[in-house]
Parts: C-alpha cells; structure tokens; sequence
C-alpha cells in the first residue's frame, strides 16, 4: 500500500456515488442504541459480498469483519465505527430525511459506518499489508456504552487487537481538518440524581410543612461551587442540570413532596470523578440537614475519559497529514467536553481518536440537533485517513 489523499478518493465518482447513496440509505432508516438491525444488516450484507469473514452478535447487533493481508505480519488493528442514531425529530428537509418519526441520525453515525464500509471496500480490493484489520461496527455508542457491551462480550478476545483506532466527524469545524491529541481528549460522562423528600403542603402556609424545594433550589445555586472550590483551575470539569420534576402543573398552590433533579458530570482525571461523585452527595445531604428534608443520591458513572495513546496518536497524526495534507491536522486540539464510549476500547487497547470536520458556515448545525446532517463531502477525508492507518500501521515498511 501507499498514502492515500482524500482528494484521490473523492475523484472516483462512481465509488463515491455508491457510498454517498448507502450513507443516505441508513440516514433514512435510523434506530437507536441495541435495535440497529436493518443497519446491521446492511453493513454484514456489504462485507460479506466483498468476500470478508464477518462475525455478528457482540452486543446484539454488533458486526466485525476480518481482512488479512496478503503478507505475512502477526500485528492486528481495530478499526471502529458507530451505528447508531438519536431520539430527535429530524428537521432538515432532505430528500432523504428521517422516515421513522422521532428518530434521526443526528450525530453522523450513518456517515461514519460509511466511511469504514468505503474502506473495507479498498482494503478488500488490495490487501497490500502485512497483518490484520478488524473493522468493528458498533452498536449503541448514544449513552448506553455499547463499546463497553461488545467488550464484555469478549470482542478482543475473539479479535485480540494490538492497536484501536476511532474516528467522529466535527460538527461546525471546517471540511476535512483533523483534530486530536495525545493523552485526554474527551472527559468522563456521568450522571447524577438527587431526590429531595419532604412532607409538602399548603403553597399559603409553609411552616406547617417541609418544603423539598427550597432545599432543590439552593442545591442547585451551589453546584458550581463545587468545580471553582475543588477542582483545580487548570484543569477541566463540569456539572450541569438537566433535568427538574416536581409538582403538579395545574396546582401551583401546592407544595410539592419530592424534588427530583438529576444532571451530568463531566471530569477528565479519575482523581477529581471521585471528587465530583464525593462533593455533590455531600452537598446534597448537608443541605437537606440544614431545611430538615430527606434526600436520596445516585451518582452513576457511564463513560470514562478518553485517554489516546503516545504511539498511536503519532501515527494517527501521521496517516491524517496524508489524507488532508500537514497544514489541515492540529495534533495537540483543546480538549473536548463531550463523552464518547470509545475511551472503553481504549482502556483495554492502545489506540487514538480523531475528529474529522464535518464543514463550517453558516448553513452548519451541531450534532444532536433537529437540522444536523453529516456532510457527504468529508466521506473521502475518513476513507483516506482509515486506508493510511492501514498502511502506516500494517504497511511492510511498518512490519517490525
């Protein structure tokens, strides 16, 4: 093999044509985490007639192909994509819009199953490495760690990878830039619930009840007090609200029992998780003290922070800069606050994670909004980078 530009690929217009039509086939029939089927499907159904071993199950509808080279090379690599849509009405207008109503592939899944299937397509056609590459499609990335699911049901021990790779596109970047750095790049995403219990009462005599809400109220005002008075100020953390129930909206002259207020917490060091898990619980308890209400707490941790590897960062950096050329790849980005279930892979394997931008403007929208749509113009940019992986990885210059 040798480096690939993205520009080569995109110039193929008839295997562009196709991918671009399987991208918009799955964009029109988005499912969400662990119901990918029809998606799953698909991908088995495109390897398959490429002639690939293709291995289904993990996770439920999970899909790994296995591609050996044609030299002889004992390295394995992983290369992930992820399959899943979101819980959101889609309001683009597209040709190709959404046809499941609430529903929508808002985050570019569908392009990223793409990309690899264009590559799997390449790599099928011309072998020329030493070694092996195992395309992981991942079911259930959205929040329910379907990374960690497949891990648990043995994914690296039926695919014993020696490296992880993993790619997202980046909303409101410009085309084809790439992004990513050595060591965190994403934090941990974890949620938090508090349920302050009183006994309610008469909105118009409040000493003769116990009021759960002044409780709520003055949790929530301190919250931020916990990330400026415990978490160093050059490091990165967060703690938002995002949900609050209490009461009933057609009796306001009610005070209500129970408050429940649940949020997201996001670290980027094991130490301070610990912190934000010991000093919300804490928060909440002493101010359920103080106003003489009960309080109930959950800190429930879901994804770890994304931590890349030394070596493969470098090579990540290396393969991108062939892709999209040395002047459009920052090898050392700001940290990003979103969470990603890749950082599970990567606690078990080294490997490295890269964005991709999906194109800027004003026309662009973000991810996990009614109006994203993944740019069919950045399929070339993760074809590329994915097929220079392979090389700078497996390549026999690499072989050592």
């Amino acid at each position: 093999m040798s480096a690939i530009n993205a520009a080569h690929i995109a110039a193929e217009t008839e295997f562009m044509s196709r991918l671009i039509e399987i991208r918009h086939d799955i964009h029109q029939h988005p499912e969400t985490a662990f119901e990918e089927k029809r998606t799953s499907d698909l991908v088995a159904a495109f390897l398959e007639n490429l002639g690939l071993k293709v291995h289904r199950g993990l996770a439920g509808t999970g899909v790994v192909a296995t591609i050996k080279g044609r030299h002889e090379g004992n390295r394995k690599i992983g290369l992930r994509a992820d399959m899943d849509a979101l819980f959101i009405e889609e309001d683009t207008g597209l040709s190709y819009t959404s046809t499941v109503p609430g529903k929508m592939h808002a985050c570019g899944h569908d392009g990223h199953t793409t990309m690899l299937l264009g590559a799997a397509e390449k790599l099928a056609q011309n072998p020329d490495f030493a070694g092996t590459v195992y395309l992981i499609f991942q079911p259930a990335e959205e929040g329910l760690g379907g990374a960690r699911v497949m891990i648990n049901d043995g994914l690296f021990e039926l695919f014993d990878c020696d490296a992880v790779y993993g790619v997202h596109n980046g909303p409101c970047e410009p085309l084809g830039v790439v992004k990513t750095r050595l060591g965190p790049m994403m934090p941990a995403g974890d949620t938090w619930e508090v349920t302050f219990k009183g006994t309610g009462g008469h909105g118009a005599m409040p000493h003769a009840a116990t009021d759960p809400t002044v409780a709520a109220g003055d949790f929530i005002s301190n919250l931020s007090n916990i990330i400026s008075r415990n978490i160093p100020s050059n490091d990165k953390a967060v703690i938002s609200v995002g949900h609050i129930q209490a009461g009933a909206f057609d009796s306001p002259n009610i005070i209500p029992s129970n408050v429940l207020v649940r949020g997201t917490a996001r670290s980027f060091k094991p130490q301070y998780r610990d912190v934000l898990e010991k000093r919300i619980g804490e928060l909440a308890a002493g101010l359920a003290t103080a106003h003489g209400v009960e309080v109930q707490y959950k800190f429930i941790r879901r994804y770890p922070p994304l931590v890349n590897h030394p070596n493969e960062t470098e090579l990540a950096v290396r393969a991108a800069k062939q892709a999209v050329g040395e002047d459009r790849v920052d090898g050392a980005c700001d940290a990003i606050g979103g969470s990603e279930d890749f950082s599970f892979m990567l606690e078990k394997v080294p490997g490295a994670y890269v964005m991709i931008g999906n194109g800027d403007g004003p026309d662009s929208h973000f991810v996990h909004t009614p109006k994203f749509d993944f740019n069919d113009d950045l399929i070339p940019f993760g074809v590329a980078y994915w097929l220079n992986v392979v090389d700078a990885e497996l390549g026999q210059n690499a072989v050592g």
